[in-house]
C-alpha cells in the first residue's frame, strides 16, 4: 500500500482522530497529508496546517539549539558540565560532560525532592546542581523524561544567554519558515488542536519492565516520571497558559510539515552543521538496558536512536533501516527523524494518544511504506 492509503486506513481501522504526516525526499517535500478532526465531537476538520503538541518530540527541537551553539562556539561535548554552570559540579558531577547530558548518561532523570513543581523553574536549576546524580555520570545511561530540557536549556542559557524557545525560533523556525514553537506566543495559544489522553491502557507486553517499575512509587522509573511534579495531563497541557510556556522536554507545538522541513534541513540538507557534527550526531553514545525505561535504548547526542544488533539488524525500525538515522519519539505516537544516509525527513503528529512508550503502528507502518517491509 501507498503511504497515503496506509495513513488514510489509520482513521477507519486504528481509530485515528486528528493527524498529519510528512515525508521530506531527496531534496523535496514529497508528502504532506492531514485527515481527521480537532475533537472527539468531530465539530472542526484537521489539515496539514493544524497545530498540536508533540511531547517529547520536542526534545529533538532543544538538543539542536545546544549543539548549534556548541559548532558556533567551537565547544567540544567532551567539555565538563561545570566549565559553563559552576554550580553542577556538587556532589558527584564534576566530571560530567555535555555528551552525558545529551546522550541521557548524566545520572539526573529525576528530583530527589519530589515536591518541586515544574513551573518552578529556578527552584528545578537549583536542585539539578545540588543533588547527587542517581548514577555515576557516563557509566549506564536512562531517559531523562522530564529533567532534559532543563538541562539543556540551562546550558544553553550559561553559553548563549537566551532560552531554548527563543533560540529555536531565532535559528531554525525564522530562517525556515516554520510553524513549530517551544512556548507560543500568546496570540496561538487557542489555535492548536486539543491533545487526548489514551482510550486504552494496556501497554505493549515488551514494554512490561517499564510498566513494572512505573507501579512502584520508590523506583527511579516513577520519579524520573513525576519529577518536577505536575503537568501530568493532557487536559493540563491543553490550557492556553501552559501552551505559552517554555517546556523543552515536552512543550513543543507546531505542524508535521514544520517538523520534518526542520529535520530535513537541519541533517539531510545541512545549512546549520557541518557535515562532521552530522556524522558525530548519527553516531550512538549509549546502548543497552536504558536506566529508566528498563528496556533497551540508544541514543546519540542530542536524540534516539535504534538499538543494533551484533549482526547489524535493526530491532524496532523507529527511523527506518539505516543505523545512522537519528531522532525523537513524543507521547502517545508522534514521531520525527532524519536519515541523513538516505535524504529522507519523516514526521507524524496526532491528538489521539496510545499507550506505550514508543511510536506505534499507525507511524511506523507509514516508515515502512517510505523504504519497503523488508527490514
Amino acid at each position: 500500500m501507498s503511504l497515503e492509503d496506509l495513513f488514510q486506513e489509520n482513521f477507519t481501522s486504528y481509530d485515528e482522530l486528528g493527524a498529519s504526516v510528512c515525508l521530506w525526499q531527496d531534496g523535496k517535500m514529497v508528502a504532506s497529508l492531514g485527515n481527521g478532526f480537532w475533537d472527539r465531537e468531530k465539530t472542526r476538520k484537521w489539515t496539514t496546517k493544524t497545530r498540536v503538541l508533540i511531547w517529547s518530540a520536542t526534545k529533538g527541537l532543544a538538543s539542536a539549539c545546544l549543539l548549534h551553539q556548541c559548532e558556533q562556539q567551537k565547544i567540544a561535548l567532551s567539555r565538563r558540565v561545570a566549565e559553563f554552570w559552576p554550580e553542577y559540579a556538587e556532589h558527584g558531577k564534576a566530571d560530567t560532560t555535555l555528551l552525558h547530558i545529551l546522550s541521557h548518561q548524566s545520572g539526573q532523570p529525576a528530583l530527589r525532592n519530589p515536591e518541586i513543581p515544574f513551573l518552578a523553574h529556578e527552584q528545578v536549576i537549583e536542585a539539578l546542581a545540588g543533588q547527587e546524580p542517581f548514577w555515576k555520570p557516563g557509566s549506564a545511561h536512562g531517559y531523562h523524561a522530564r529533567t532534559y530540557g532543563f538541562l539543556v536549556d540551562e546550558l544553553l542559557r550559561r553559553i548563549a544567554g537566551i532560552n531554548v524557545g527563543a533560540y529555536f525560533r531565532e535559528v531554525f523556525a525564522v530562517p525556515l519558515g516554520l510553524d513549530l514553537w517551544i512556548g507560543l506566543p500568546p496570540e496561538l495559544a487557542d489555535d492548536v488542536a486539543p491533545i487526548y489522553s489514551a482510550r486504552r491502557t494496556r501497554a505493549p507486553s515488551d514494554e512490561d519492565p517499564f510498566y513494572a517499575e512505573m507501579a512502584k512509587q520508590d523506583s527511579l522509573t516513577f520519579k524520573a516520571f513525576n519529577t518536577p511534579a505536575g503537568l501530568m495531563v493532557p487536559s493540563v497541557m491543553n490550557r492556553p497558559e501552559i501552551r505559552t510556556q517554555v517546556l523543552p522536554s515536552f512543550g513543543g507545538i507546531g505542524t508535521a510539515e514544520s517538523l520534518a522541513t526542520f529535520y530535513y534541513h537541519t541533517f539531510c540538507e545541512p545549512t546549520f552543521f557541518s557535515l562532521e557534527r552530522i556524522a558525530t550526531i548519527s553516531e550512538t553514545a549509549a546502548s543497552g538496558i536504558d536506566a529508566v525505561l528498563r528496556i533497551p535504548t540508544a541514543f546519540a547526542a542530542g536524540f534516539m536512536k535504534d538499538i543494533i544488533s551484533g549482526a547489524g539488524h535493526n530491532s524496532r525500525g523507529l527511523f527506518g533501516p539505516s543505523p545512522s538515522a537519528f531522532g525523537q519519539p513524543g507521547a502517545g505516537g508522534s514521531l520525527a527523524f532524519a536519515d541523513p544516509k538516505n535524504h529522507v525527513a519523516f514526521a507524524y503528529v496526532m491528538n489521539q494518544m496510545e499507550p506505550g512508550l514508543l511510536p506505534n503502528a499507525k507511524s511506523l507502518r507509514l516508515v515502512r511504506s517510505v523504504y519497503g517491509e523488508d527490514f
